[in-house]
């Protein structure tokens, strides 16, 4: 019993120690009267929809922890949506040096001139691990950091464990740690592999989650200790709360999916992508599952085309198609189920690596909008998001996330179906509309970003609306509302003076038209110290999720520019 005893106070002791470096214990003196307010009122909010039959769209999600407003201004900063700028992709270059640090300050001022609340980051494993297993260097991106504190403005730092080139937009080329490319060396199969045997070196295979080839250490492992060393060295900027998010890289571009749509391949839009599961891992691993489920003759897909073909060029995905037998639905359901395992188990280490800090976790969830109106969403399965029109393949990775309580951040926030091909029968907007309402179904928080670089009023207006599909609340909490929104991306074009306005113009709509308000996340739903993440879920209950709901309405025209709504709608 004594044993017991000293173990619960070590324990004790060691979270106690977490919480107090992550500078847990410090909080506002506005957010206190706040606080003080409402538990005086005794007021509190709703309880989540943790679910809904198809056709009860008028029931409305409302956070758990949402605030009742304590005066008119609390009221309306409940609507307050923080705007964060994602910053240059080599800022701190491949050689690990602050690039430009001048340059860049002087544009961090013209964004805290324009009342953005922070700006988001890749931190490239590929840089700062870049000398040797275990050795970090984390010099170049305390300097950054600390420019940005100085500059009044808050951080998301993403856990980039991909490559950096070969995708729309990488201007710069960030390779994974040399020393985890000489294993593939010997290895190849440690990455993603088409049916062809074309490797993919962007992102370790989720095949090679927990085998131990890196020195004895598991891909799983190679990040957890990365994550790791981030909170020892950047513990006094967790402790002064500079950092609001860890969004955690699960896959190419830091999504969570896999790399069926590579430039570097060959593929163009809109192109159907390839399955990547051909490695020897997961080729054993869906062997082993066929003949559990009593089919040992079941094979990976061969039928499934090539980067570039649509779908009625395949038999998988043409009408009628593979996608549609068992066989085809065993596989599509093994692919997205590994997708989901290897987001659980790396968030359970983030969390276990963050516990105690005063942040929030996240994860991106790409925006494969083409072919979505297609009745096989072939572009959307071979990215591992078994989504068709009677099965939902979002709300069971919300569902997932509830476990660790971390946002959903999702992509192509400001794309309108009239703007794209016709004959890439993409739907953004009805997979804007779907994937946050999976979300906020489960209880979760969305964030979102566009996927695109845009100036223009009508991509603003799009985002507003999305990010308040029902509009401005002012008597608290909107109905409906995204957690935060990341601009993509500050360039040299974003400070010309018209397109400047136009963005300070923006960033006040998505404040809901109040000042700058650094605390404005503790009048929606407020950031606490971080708790051990729930008991796993079975799988079985994650897959519940599928059942297609009817997603919420969005207003066709909400908060907008009023010269422009029109348009949008």
């Amino acid at each position: 019993m004594e044993n017991v005893k000293q173990i619960q106070k070590s324990r004790g002791q060691l979270l106690d120690h977490q919480f107090k470096a992550c500078g847990v214990e410090t909080l506002c003196a506005n957010t206190l009267d706040h606080f003080d307010q409402y538990k005086r009122r005794g007021r509190h909010s709703s309880l989540p929809i943790a679910s809904q039959r198809r056709g009860s769209s008028s029931s409305v999600f409302h956070h758990p922890q949402a605030m009742a407003p304590a005066s008119t201004n609390d009221a309306l900063l409940a609507n307050y949506v923080p705007v964060f700028v994602m910053l240059p992709l080599g800022v701190v270059n491949a050689e690990n040096v602050f690039e430009d640090p001048d340059g860049l300050r002087e544009q961090l001022k013209q964004l805290r001139a324009a009342d953005v609340d922070g700006v988001m980051v890749d931190v490239w494993w590929g840089i700062i691990e870049s000398k040797g297993p275990k050795s970090c260097e984390w010099g170049a991106y305390r300097e950054l950091f600390k420019m940005v504190q100085e500059e009044g403005l808050k951080l998301q730092a993403i856990m980039s464990f991909h490559q950096c080139g070969g995708n729309v937009g990488d201007a710069v080329y960030i390779p994974i740690p040399q020393w985890v490319r000489d294993v593939a060396a010997a290895n190849p199969d440690i990455f993603y592999t088409n049916r062809s045997g074309t490797r993919n070196p962007e992102y370790l295979s989720l095949g090679v989650d927990n085998e131990p080839l890196f020195g004895g250490r598991t891909a799983v492992d190679l990040y957890s200790d990365f994550m790791k060393s981030f909170r020892e060295n950047m513990a006094d900027f967790l402790h002064a709360r500079l950092i609001t998010d860890i969004e955690v890289g699960l896959g190419p571009a830091g999504e969570l999916r896999c790399p069926s749509y590579p430039q570097v391949q060959g593929r163009s839009f809109p192109g159907i992508g390839e399955f990547q599961c051909y490695d020897k891992y997961l080729t054993a691993d869906f062997r082993q599952a066929a003949a559990e489920a009593g089919h040992p003759e079941w094979k990976l897909p061969d039928d499934a085309g090539e980067y570039n073909d649509t779908p009625e060029k395949t038999k998988f995905f043409a009408e009628s198609g593979t996608y549609l037998t068992e066989r085809g639905k065993f596989f599509l359901t093994w692919y997205s189920n590994k997708l989901l395992k290897h987001a659980d188990q790396i968030l359970d280490r983030a969390n276990q690596a963050f516990l105690g800090c005063k942040l929030k976790l996240a994860i991106k969830v790409s925006g494969v909008r083409w072919w979505y109106k297609d009745d096989s969403h072939a572009a959307e399965l071979t990215a591992g998001y078994y989504n068709l029109t009677l099965r939902d393949g979002y709300r069971t990775i919300a569902r997932q996330l509830t476990r660790h309580d971390a946002i959903l951040n999702f992509t192509c926030v400001e794309m309108r179906d009239s703007e794209q091909p016709e004959e890439a029968k993409s739907g953004p907007e009805e997979l804007v509309q779907q994937v946050p309402s999976a979300a906020w179904r489960e209880g979760i928080e969305v964030a979102c970003e566009n996927a695109l670089n845009r100036y223009d009023t009508a991509a603003y207006n799009v985002m507003l609306r999305n990010a308040r599909p029902n509009g401005i609340n002012p008597n608290g909490p909107p109905k409906l509302r995204i957690s935060a929104l990341t601009y993509l991306r500050l360039s040299d074009v974003l400070p010309e003076s018209e397109n400047l306005a136009t963005f300070k113009l923006f960033v006040k709509k998505m404040h809901a038209d109040q000042d700058y308000c650094p605390d404005s996340q503790n009048f929606f739903k407020p950031i606490r110290p971080m708790k051990r993440s729930k008991p796993e879920i079975p799988m079985e209950k994650i897959l519940e999720a599928t059942e297609p709901l009817e997603p919420y309405p969005f207003d066709p025209v909400t908060d907008m520019f009023s010269d422009e709504a029109s348009e949008t709608s």
